[in-house]
């Protein structure tokens, strides 16, 4: 359906709400199916850049965003918007359309988006098999997933714009090459990546439906990474988390902060979580605390040349 404009809406005004992963679940593999659709959009029109940075999306005041894809002369760039729950798709032509938010399948949500996109004068074809799932179901044929709940939509989302906040003031503090602040839909997480300028061993692979060539790629240089993720299988709720490729001798026994923070060696990185940053007194403090003294384990025992890499704190 066509839409012009925005509607009033009230927004919801808490900062770091709770995100209850059994309360969302069903939502939260929908969301997944709905972002992986969009996502592999972008992917199939855009140039190929380093690490898969070309395949991500990015946070809005409203939701996430594709930013602008290329289209011959033409680009068009697709938003989810959490608050108004719609998906809008406008155009550099001036055409905008809007699809609602709402429960739906994945097969449903898939055939309207590309119709939608047909009718624009678009023609795009993506891989529709999931990917970084078990059991991956064809977009087209999928029925299972089908719920959305835009109360916890919208909470997960305003998580994501403190979250891209704290990590863009962290990030802010590297010159060495580091990633831009950046939502993976197939993971479903967000992340920012710093690295050492040297190269790192081959990665291992064995990501579920996901090419080797591509992990290795994108883990083809020495990395700190950090992220949030809403959590699921071996970790029942939502997480900051932090690790390094490859890891240092000592990594795992390092001290990190804040108190709630450890070490699980079944994911192999470091974990902060969620509810202890939303507890906190000082919840920025927290994180900020986290992501750095997690970085620091990982430069210091690798031996970063970090004078090199890191900026001067500004007046």
């Amino acid at each position: 359906m066509a839409s012009s404009g925005r509607s009033k809406s009230s927004v919801k005004t808490e900062v770091w709400p709770s995100l209850p992963l059994e309360e969302w679940k069903d939502t939260y593999a929908t969301l997944h199916m709905w972002t992986q659709v969009i996502g592999k959009i972008r992917f199939a029109l855009s140039p190929w850049v380093n690490h898969s940075w070309h395949v991500t999306l990015y946070v809005t005041s409203r939701g996430l965003t594709t930013s602008p894809i290329p289209y011959g002369e033409k680009t068009f760039e697709i938003d989810f918007d959490f608050i108004e729950h719609r998906l809008v798709i406008e155009t550099s032509g001036g055409d905008v359309r809007s699809i609602e938010l709402r429960p739906r399948s994945v097969a449903d949500f898939y055939a309207e988006v590309m119709s939608t996109l047909r009718g624009l004068g678009f023609d795009i074809r993506i891989h529709t098999l999931p990917n970084e799932v078990q059991d991956p179901i064809p977009f087209e044929k999928d029925a299972e997933h089908k719920s959305y709940d835009p109360e916890y939509a919208n909470r997960f989302w305003r998580i994501l714009v403190q979250t891209d906040r704290l990590f863009k003031e962290f990030r802010a503090r590297f010159i060495g090459k580091c990633s831009p602040v950046h939502f993976f839909w197939g993971s479903f997480d967000m992340a920012v990546t710093r690295f050492s300028g040297r190269t790192a061993p081959p990665h291992p692979g064995g990501v579920p439906h996901l090419p080797d060539v591509v992990a290795r790629e994108a883990y083809s240089h020495e990395v700190s990474s950090c992220g949030f993720w809403p959590g699921g299988g071996p970790v029942p709720y939502p997480v900051f988390y932090s690790y390094a490729y490859p890891a240092p001798e000592g990594f795992k026994d390092a001290i990190v902060k804040p108190k709630g923070a450890f070490y699980s060696d079944g994911l192999g990185e470091f974990l902060l979580p969620y509810d202890e940053v939303r507890s906190s007194e000082r919840p920025d403090a927290a994180l900020l605390d986290f992501l750095q003294s997690t970085y620091e384990a990982a430069a210091n025992l690798a031996r970063w040349d970090r004078p090199a890499l890191e900026r001067e704190k500004l007046p």
